[in-house]
């Protein structure tokens, strides 16, 4: 069905959104167990491109070096704020007494930190890889190609912001766009999956018009990603409480966020409810054994064990296992819907392919 071409792009396409997720993963990890400063330079690791394992490989006056390049660099992120009309931010930047203060050296958080960054290299290579199979796409399906181009062009911003991550020493708004822009990415990837899927096998495509239920669908799919963004400034609220109790009394941390968390908790009431009814509209209107209801039944399941997680860091003090698959989870629960919403959302996109 699929030429041996675009069976490549396909392939590699696939593995690259498989990848995201471990790197997701990894990232989480990173968050959960403080490694996120385990190599305070970018893109190499103590000046290395395999990262030591013992105080006694690193550079001489490696505090004092790695700050000033953190000072340097973020003097320059904050001109380009000045210039793009983020003042208040850019004065948050030249303003962080944090900057100011060097890590101690953790073999163990540098090492998942490194790994964290191999992880994101090979991502790199396969959306190369996507862009170059997607060549085969230019004539008969050019949107494939430019959307791989932009996903690509989108994953060297990533990098860049990733080094910005390091430079202000893990500066909250800084981590939360890092993490908006990897599902941004995610989405694209998705969105060329679907496209060379659906050019070739007409199965997926729907003989029925959808209705209320594609703009339910999208409403399900930006609650989804709000959330996304709330849970993060939850998770960077219970860092600086974290900081300002010395990591003491874990139990107590997210008592203290306050409205955040609360709005955060209760609007997943409203993500169960809203997935539920789009749940019982495809079971009422689809085969059963069609890739609609395959995907809904997907969303249903990850959303049931994302509340479990969910519960575990609300009344268990927070472990950092449940933080890091409850993020992988959220950015999971987001693909599926997304795919989703493409797949109900097929009839207006290739109307005039199908008359």
């Amino acid at each position: 069905m699929y030429p041996s071409s675009e069976k490549r792009f396909i392939r590699i396409n696939l593995i690259s959104i498989v990848t995201l997720f471990a790197l997701i993963l990894a990232g989480g990890i990173v968050r959960s167990s403080g490694s996120g400063m385990g190599c305070p330079d970018w893109p190499k690791c103590f000046d290395q491109y395999v990262p030591p394992t013992d105080v006694s490989q690193l550079p001489p006056d490696y505090h004092e070096r790695y700050v000033e390049k953190r000072v340097a660099k973020n003097l320059r992120f904050a001109k380009t704020l000045d210039v793009l009309g983020f003042g208040e931010m850019a004065d948050r930047v030249r303003h962080d007494k944090s900057i100011l203060e060097p890590e101690e050296f953790n073999p163990v958080n540098t090492w998942i930190e490194y790994i964290n960054r191999l992880l994101g290299a090979v991502y790199g290579v396969l959306l190369i890889a996507c862009l170059v199979f997607s060549v085969t796409y230019i004539r008969a399906r050019r949107k494939i190609f430019l959307w791989s181009l932009f996903n690509l062009v989108l994953v060297g911003f990533q990098g860049w912001l990733g080094s910005i991550v390091v430079s202000t020493n893990l500066m909250a708004w800084v981590v939360t766009l890092h993490m908006l822009l990897a599902i941004a990415i995610l989405a694209i990837s998705i969105y060329t999956y679907f496209l060379a899927r659906v050019w070739r096998d007409r199965n997926l495509l729907a003989n029925r018009q959808v209705g209320s239920l594609r703009i339910l669908m999208i409403v399900v799919v930006l609650l989804s990603l709000f959330q996304i963004a709330l849970g993060t400034t939850v998770r960077e609220q219970i860092d600086a409480i974290a900081t300002t109790m010395n990591n003491l009394n874990r139990s107590e941390w997210v008592s203290k966020v306050g409205f955040n968390f609360i709005l955060h908790r209760d609007l997943a009431i409203l993500v169960v409810i809203l997935n539920v009814i789009v749940f019982l509209m495809i079971r009422a209107g689809y085969t059963l054994s069609g890739h609609q209801f395959k995907y809904v039944s997907f969303v249903m399941i990850l959303l049931i064990v994302q509340i479990i997680t969910g519960i575990v860091l609300s009344y268990l003090a927070l472990p950092p296992v449940a933080q890091a698959v409850h993020i992988l989870l959220a950015t999971m629960l987001f693909g599926a819907q997304f795919y989703l919403m493409l797949l109900l959302g097929r009839n207006k996109l290739y109307s005039r392919k199908l008359a």
